[in-house]
């Protein structure tokens, strides 16, 4: 068969792309022509990444559209006057699942580093066919088993019904779908009853409980009330330690290289998962030792003395605990975070709560306002300012306008970040802040900023 991705670049897209080209497929796709972290692994792969153009459109291609592509897309249009098979992104992956055992990892945070640690583990024990929020698939065609990350945004993970279903924790985040935390919790409520055979659910969130689930779930977590429950938990600059009890039995004693208690917890999922699918514990043991993380999830760089580290932390939960993370890790150094805010809906309701946790780093920057679904016309009285005149020791950082950031002959708007010698610099932001980071460390090598 022969696919044409519309958006191919997007992390769900790229994932996808690289299941049904491991499927023994044609792939193909199109998207912005400037840089995105995903595109790499698709070009390894020998598939095809071009402009957006009607001519790309062939009568014997099935198209696949992503989530932000309307029927204004050329392309789109195009496959319509030759009356393709168009299917949505959620459309196409609804399908693929239904043909194998199934997992659907959900929550406001933890979910991609969740799917990623259990593919990483159940590949190397089994082999299993995934999906992650981070731009990364495969499939398999022996495999029997599908993980993938399901996200609430516009209720989208009710298109999928898994056989499990794992909920990390629930909070209100896109504040610009979501009218607050009750419509939320719906939308979960929904969601579970979508599992075929059971729920793994984190029990120390308290909002993970207000689903008030009665039937076939499991519960992880630090409190005695869990099901699973990881006890003598020890963090070190190495990593995090740990045992773990079901029903009051010592199952083992595992080993993370990953930080902050929530990596822990992300770490129970997948524990309780593979125990509940009699995987040997060992086993398991062993490949949760070699994890080194997902991608744009605490990815580290070491030039000389400044660590910069990549994270895709945007609400202020993630922000925080990135923080506390980098302070496990590295105790003694300047703790500086560069944050890139990509809606002005959630700058709107959210920003006293991403100053106070932007204030845990000791200088905290954050950027211009880039937003691909909003507009500043829209949110006049919605800048950068309103977190920055709340930190203790904070600035706005200039980028000015998204061909600044890109420009690879720019470095104008990371000269404040020079002045940092001894330092861990933690990029944050769902988007494009990965270029910031680029740039500096770019410059770091080369030392030819004037």
């Amino acid at each position: 068969m022969k696919y044409h991705f519309i958006g191919i670049k997007g992390s769900g897209m790229s994932a996808l792309a690289h299941i049904i080209f491991d499927l023994g497929n044609y792939v193909q796709g199109s998207d912005v022509t400037h840089h995105l972290f995903t595109q790499n692994k698709l070009e390894d792969k020998g598939i095809k990444l071009l402009p957006f153009d009607e001519r790309n459109i062939e009568s014997d291609m099935i198209i696949v559209v992503g989530n932000a592509f309307g029927e204004d897309n050329v392309e789109v249009k195009k496959a319509r006057q030759l009356n393709l098979k168009i299917y949505t992104y959620y459309e196409l992956l609804s399908e693929l699942i239904n043909k194998y055992n199934s997992l659907s990892v959900c929550g406001c945070h933890g979910k991609t580093t969740v799917t990623a640690m259990l593919s990483h583990v159940l590949n190397n024990i089994k082999g299993v066919n995934y999906l992650i929020g981070d731009g990364t698939g495969y499939a398999n065609k022996d495999n029997d088993t599908f993980i993938m990350e399901a996200c609430e945004y516009k209720r989208v993970f009710l298109n999928y019904y898994p056989d499990y279903i794992i909920i990390t924790n629930i909070e209100l985040d896109h504040v610009d779908y979501y009218k607050n935390l009750d419509d939320v919790l719906s939308a979960y409520k929904e969601f579970s009853k979508h599992a075929k055979k059971g729920i793994i659910a984190c029990g120390d969130d308290e909002n993970v409980r207000k689903l008030n689930i009665k039937d076939n779930i499991l519960y992880y977590g630090f409190n005695d009330n869990n099901d699973f429950i990881a006890k003598n938990i020890e963090l070190n600059s190495d990593g995090s330690s740990f045992d773990v009890y079901y029903n009051n039995k010592l199952l083992d004693r595992f080993y993370i290289h990953l930080y902050g208690k929530h990596m822990i917890l992300n770490a129970l999922s997948v524990i309780a998962y593979c125990y509940l699918h009699n995987i040997d514990i060992i086993n398991v043991r062993d490949q949760l030792v070699t994890f080194k993380g997902a991608k744009r999830r605490f990815t580290e760089n070491i030039i000389g003395n400044i660590i910069t580290i990549d994270d895709y932390a945007h609400h202020p939960t993630e922000i925080k605990v990135t923080i506390e993370s980098a302070r496990q890790k590295y105790p003694n150094k300047e703790l500086v975070a560069v944050f890139f805010e990509n809606t002005f809906s959630r700058t709107k309701r959210l920003f006293k709560e991403f100053a106070d946790v932007l204030n845990k780093a000791d200088k905290a920057y954050v950027t211009d306002i880039f937003s691909d679904r909003e507009t500043q016309e829209e949110f006049p009285d919605v800048t950068p300012m309103l977190i920055v005149n709340l930190l203790n020791n904070g600035e706005h950082l200039k980028v000015g306008t998204i061909n600044n950031l890109v420009d690879e002959n720019n470095y104008e708007y990371i000269k404040p970040l020079l002045k940092h010698k001894d330092a861990v610099i933690i990029f944050m932001g769902c988007k494009e802040v990965y270029y910031i980071k680029e740039k500096l460390e770019k410059y770091l090598k080369e030392e030819k900023y004037d």
